[in-house]
């Protein structure tokens, strides 16, 4: 969320998040204030000595001085965060697109249809906090729809908190006749069993469900594109965002993860690469080999998730297979249930490991 709109070019945004800690700690800083002063009293002033009951109130007050300090010093998390159309004119191959980007904002949840023009939104940590790491962030949906919403952001700032500036990419996704979003659709049935995904063989660690339909297959393709621009823009701004171009990966979620593979295993000169892939519930949407530089793999998925668990754990076996350094954690937990609350600790104290941020 944001505050502040500026600009023209691109737009610039302040979060929310700036105004919520700075507000946070001068209303803390002018409460305590407010109860010393009531605390003291008038005949505090004069000499007489506090009556125990005061006393203690006085030195509650006071253990709230490093809580208070240490918000006043914290501040924002990201220190800059805005937006800007991915590339410098029209984005090439969606030109002839008829419908135009749709947003729908369910209690939060945002999702975002008909992509056509792919846009960025970086978030930048505070300089005293940053520490050089970038990730490209893929939102999922199937290639049909980007989600955007509360969760997206949770995950965003949980990687400004640990110094890592944070791409989020909006890429293109399958054109939806905007009339068919207006419908409501059918609700579940009452009680019904979970989502039972069909059985799929994956080979070459290829967990595309619909391999032969051209039209997702071409906005693969252009999404992939979108990604490696994506890290091409990212390498090109290194020094005024200050990243480190060694240290630049990706985070995918559900078909984002399937579009970072993309990214890392379509042609392309090393700055349209991830130097690292952190794929959540999103398996390779193409045929894999590992090459003997192939970056390392972090890897979430739930246990019962059909050909996504299997295709991660054919990715797991190809990367492991060819000496590469991957690491899988798979949840018996309901589908799409996940958050950055489950698995963003070890994968934080994983990147760690690979020196991708300091210790």
């Amino acid at each position: 969320m944001a505050g502040l709109v500026l600009g023209s070019g691109g737009v610039a945004l302040v979060p929310i998040g700036w105004y919520f800690s700075h507000m946070l700690w001068i209303v803390a800083i002018a409460l305590f204030f407010v109860g010393l002063v009531r605390t003291m009293g008038s005949e505090q002033w004069s000499g007489s000595p506090a009556p125990a009951p005061r006393r203690a109130r006085l030195q509650a007050l006071a253990s709230l001085l490093p809580a208070v300090a240490a918000l006043a010093v914290a501040g924002p998390a990201a220190a800059e965060t805005h937006t800007r159309p991915l590339y410098d004119g029209a984005a090439h191959g969606s030109g002839h697109w008829r419908y135009e980007r749709v947003s729908v904002d369910t209690d939060g949840r945002v999702a975002v249809y008909n992509t056509r023009e792919p846009r960025i939104s970086v978030h930048l940590p505070d300089r005293a906090r940053a520490n050089g790491a970038a990730v490209v962030m893929l939102p999922g949906g199937g290639l049909r729809v980007l989600g955007m919403g509360r969760e997206l952001q949770r995950e965003v700032d949980a990687f400004v908190a640990n110094g890592i500036a944070v791409i989020v990419l909006e890429y293109r996704t399958l054109q939806i006749d905007p009339d068919t979003l207006a419908r409501p659709p059918r609700p579940a049935p009452a009680g019904g069993a979970p989502i039972a995904f069909p059985r799929r063989a994956i080979r070459n660690g290829n967990a595309n469900p619909s391999p032969d339909d051209p039209a997702l297959n071409e906005v693969l393709r252009l999404a992939t594109a979108d990604g490696q621009a994506a890290l091409r823009l990212a390498h090109e701004k290194a020094a005024e965002w200050h990243l480190d171009r060694a240290r630049i990966g990706m985070i995918g979620t559900s078909a984002g993860g399937g579009v970072a593979f993309g990214a890392l295993l379509s042609d392309g000169p090393p700055e349209t690469k991830p130097d690292f892939v952190v794929s959540i519930f999103g398996p390779a949407l193409q045929d894999v080999a590992a090459s003997a530089d192939a970056p390392p793999l972090f890897l979430v998925t739930e246990a019962d998730h059909g050909p996504v668990t299997d295709g991660l754990l054919a990715l797991l076996s190809i990367w492991k297979g060819a000496g590469r350094r991957a690491e899988l954690h798979v949840y018996e937990v309901p589908n799409f249930s996940m958050t950055v609350d489950l698995w963003g600790a070890r994968l934080f104290e994983w990147m760690r490991e690979q020196a991708i941020i300091p210790r």
